[in-house]
């Protein structure tokens, strides 16, 4: 298959980064598609842990060429330093390995700003941003008023652009009792940044579709997770972009018909970071258990995530919005040692048994799991690169997950290196020759 999509089934930091990684090493291009840099993959080479928030994962292997498509959000600072952090590990293979599309929108100070003075007046009510300004971004976006990368290499309309915006950014900053911008420094620094950016600035949908055309393999990152969707998820805790599958197509600039394999990736247990309603959490040993096993903490913010057991209503869900080919399971190995593994196959909700998940977050909150149990196991699985070879009761765990979603299980992860993967079934065939041969 020419072109495969990996997504999140859960609320973020599922392992995509991982994924991405493993399957980069076959395709030609990596496009990521939404988000910004609230979201964090995080991968092990070599034992040497990197985290990306921007820059796709498939940066590591060096022969794809890694796309930043115009549904991203771009913070230019947190961009340019993440190229010279790759660049100061002797990670950066070299400068044609990068494009970010001219149609992405920039973060600004003034975005950051109102994010965190926001959140700071909601007290009680906050939905639990990162603090980024990715949400006041893509609201300047949606309002048609937002500076593009694009933007940002033609200093003649740039000035005025920034001006006009921070008009009203400012009378809000001050309303919420933050620091106004100044017009000129913002503009100063943007201006800057362009030159910095410029080589990497493209036609990004052109070239995908150019590739895609003759049949390369394109790899499409996805941020975040399902149940962060801004109308499928957890609504209001959710972020501020479409995190699902079909969110490519506007977010890179593909036909529906040219996504044709969709990876979900899910942990064997589930976190969230934030704020929002959870209803397998768990605040007991085994919650802090997964915790510390799982080392659960973002990676983007460093906070501890909430940590519960598997839900396969949510999971269904997923899989069911993302048309779902195939799951990756992650962390199967952190399950390893509990005398029991809980499932939650439907909910309780005043009452009543549901099998979905309500679109309200409040109803949601009064949910109560529905739980099945099935066996642990005791054994070292991190060896394991063979299905069969896994212990019975961690097969019967994938078989009860495929079964309870109708996707089945193609990878499932025993650990944090890029070798401790167990691949059922590889998204790509044998590597073509990549795109930065032919343009």
């Amino acid at each position: 298959m020419p072109s495969v999509l990996v997504v999140g089934a859960q609320w973020g930091d599922e392992g995509k980064g991982k994924i991405v990684d493993i399957y980069a090493g076959r395709a030609d291009a990596v496009v990521r598609f939404q988000g910004g840099n609230n979201a964090g993959h995080t991968l092990v080479v070599g034992g040497e842990k990197i985290v990306l928030h921007l820059i796709p994962s498939g940066i590591l292997h060096g022969a794809a060429v890694c796309c930043i498509g115009n549904g991203v959000v771009v913070d230019p600072e947190v961009l340019l330093a993440e190229i010279q952090g790759l660049r100061d590990r002797g990670r950066w293979p070299s400068d044609d390995c990068l494009l970010v599309s001219e149609s992405a929108h920039v973060i600004l100070p003034c975005h950051r700003a109102l994010d965190q003075a926001r959140e700071a007046r909601a007290g009680d009510r906050k939905i639990g941003t990162t603090g980024r300004g990715i949400g006041p971004c893509y609201e300047d976006k949606a309002a048609r008023r937002g500076i593009r990368v694009g933007d940002l290499l033609h200093p003649g309309t740039l000035a005025a652009q920034v001006a006009s915006l921070l008009d009203e950014k400012n009378a809000l900053l001050r309303h919420l009792g933050a620091e106004p911008f100044d017009p000129a420094e913002i503009t100063d620094g943007l201006l800057a940044a362009g030159e910095r950016l410029r080589p990497y600035v493209a036609d990004v949908a052109g070239r995908v579709h150019a590739w895609l055309a003759a049949g390369r393999n394109v790899l499409f990152e996805g941020a975040q997770g399902t149940l962060l969707d801004l109308d499928h998820g957890t609504y209001p805790f959710v972020t501020s972009s479409n995190t699902v599958a079909g969110a490519a197509c506007p977010g890179v600039g593909v036909a529906p018909s040219d996504l044709e394999a969709v990876v979900g990736i899910t942990k064997a247990y589930v976190t969230r970071v934030g704020e929002g309603p959870f209803p397998t959490e768990l605040h007991d040993d085994t919650g802090r258990r997964l915790a510390e096993r799982g080392a659960e903490f973002g990676a983007t913010t460093g906070r501890p995530r909430r940590c519960g057991w598997l839900d396969l209503v949510a999971l269904r869900t997923a899989c069911r919005v993302n048309g779902c080919t195939g799951l990756a399971v992650t962390k199967l190995d952190v399950l390893q040692g509990l005398p029991e593994i809980r499932v939650a196959t439907a909910y309780r909700l005043d009452g009543a048994t549901v099998d979905r998940v309500p679109a309200r977050a409040e109803d949601l909150a009064r949910c109560e799991p529905v739980y099945e149990t099935l066996p642990g196991w005791d054994e070292d699985i991190s060896a394991v690169r063979d299905l069969a070879d896994l212990p019975a009761a961690a097969r019967g765990f994938l078989d009860r997950v495929a079964g309870a979603t109708g996707c089945p299980v193609v990878l499932a992860s025993v650990g944090p290196g890029r070798e401790e993967t167990i691949e059922v079934a590889a998204p790509f065939g044998r590597r073509r020759s990549g795109p930065r041969q032919d343009g």
